[in-house]
């Protein structure tokens, strides 16, 4: 039986991730928490744990005293010399208790230790799989979706985790079986609530795609500077190239658009514009309100901006709802005021 307890340490170590010296840990409480909730809570109790030679064994601990006042715990000289002449007061003594003799209801809440070991293990395992992996985007797949909030439950890999409706992208629909790449926002170490935070909507979505995507990005040539997104609708993400025979804007569109158009699709054809970053904040504002042509802008405070555009640019430059300029004015960092002649 020792045996084949071991072995299946070994399967869950190999399978889940859950390392053999922690069930080890969980299996000696289990053990010592049946032991006392038969023999008593007072008892003492030691338990040998053995990979090597495969062997579990438990020991009840008594101190040999003149007199008894706890049977629990105490053991009288007099016994004691009857054990083994050497016996003196204050010695430890050991008795091996076989761990069959315990009664099913002891059985039953070592079981229960071992089965919340086991299950708090496969939680760290993930946590630890998920901590490397924070601030980055994993690919997933769409195992089942609760139609009545409107979440999707994922297969990453590292078990099962919850995309929230308010982490989706607007108006995005999943089926069964769909693989999508989601951020991995936060992950939570306490052994209670959802294990990971999952996003399609972050901003960090759109950064690490066009890091993984953009050659140049990923080899350090082209910087990200800046990314203000409303998901599902629009995306500014400002570009700056450490190499003047490098086009920053250029490298992340490819040619006829083809680097983009993978993100833009991934993205269910979120419109994404690619601004040419500047350390001129007046150059940086004006790239940043496009396609709006900008005649002038001028510096009027900290942080704040007058911008003067023709009236037929009026409308571009703002945008729908005012999102061009609500973008503009959080990827450059500026209040953006704008103005016709």
């Amino acid at each position: 039986m020792n045996k084949e307890f071991f072995v299946a340490l070994d399967l869950l170590e190999k399978e889940k991730g859950i390392p053999k010296e922690y069930m080890l840990e969980k299996v000696e409480a289990a053990l010592v928490q049946a032991f006392k909730k038969e023999y008593g809570n007072n008892t003492n109790v030691r338990v040998l744990l053995d990979p090597v030679k495969q062997d579990v064994r438990v020991y009840q601990q008594k101190e040999v005293v003149e007199v008894v006042e706890n049977p629990e715990t105490e053991i009288s000289l007099e016994e004691a010399k009857a054990m083994s002449k050497r016996n003196t007061v204050g010695k430890i003594i050991e008795f091996e208790v076989k761990t069959k003799d315990f009664r099913r209801l002891s059985a039953g809440a070592a079981k229960s230790v071992i089965i919340q070991g086991i299950r708090e293990g496969e939680r760290k395992a993930a946590q630890q799989a998920y901590e490397n992996k924070r601030e980055e985007i994993i690919t997933a797949t769409v195992s089942k979706i609760d139609f009545e909030n409107g979440n999707a439950i994922l297969d990453t890999g590292n078990g099962n985790a919850v995309l929230l409706k308010s982490e989706q992208i607007p108006g995005e629909e999943y089926e069964v079986g769909q693989r999508i790449k989601v951020f991995v926002m936060e992950v939570n170490k306490e052994l209670k609530g959802p294990l990971v935070t999952l996003s399609r909507v972050h901003q960090g979505l759109v950064r690490r795609m066009f890091e993984l995507e953009i050659p140049e990005i990923t080899d350090g040539v082209v910087m990200i500077k800046g990314v203000a997104r409303e998901a599902g609708s629009r995306t500014k993400i400002a570009v700056f190239s450490r190499d003047e025979d490098v086009d920053a804007v250029g490298a992340c569109i490819g040619n006829h658009g083809m680097r983009i158009s993978g993100i833009v699709d991934e993205l269910c054809g979120e419109k994404i514009d690619i601004v040419r970053f500047s350390e001129a904040p007046e150059e940086y504002i004006a790239a940043a309100l496009a396609p709006a042509q900008i005649d002038s802008v001028v510096i009027t405070g900290e942080r704040a901006c007058r911008v003067i555009v023709a009236p037929d640019q009026l409308s571009l430059a703002i945008g729908k709802e005012g999102q061009n300029a609500r973008l503009a004015a959080r990827l450059t960092g500026y209040k953006i005021d704008i103005k016709t002649e």
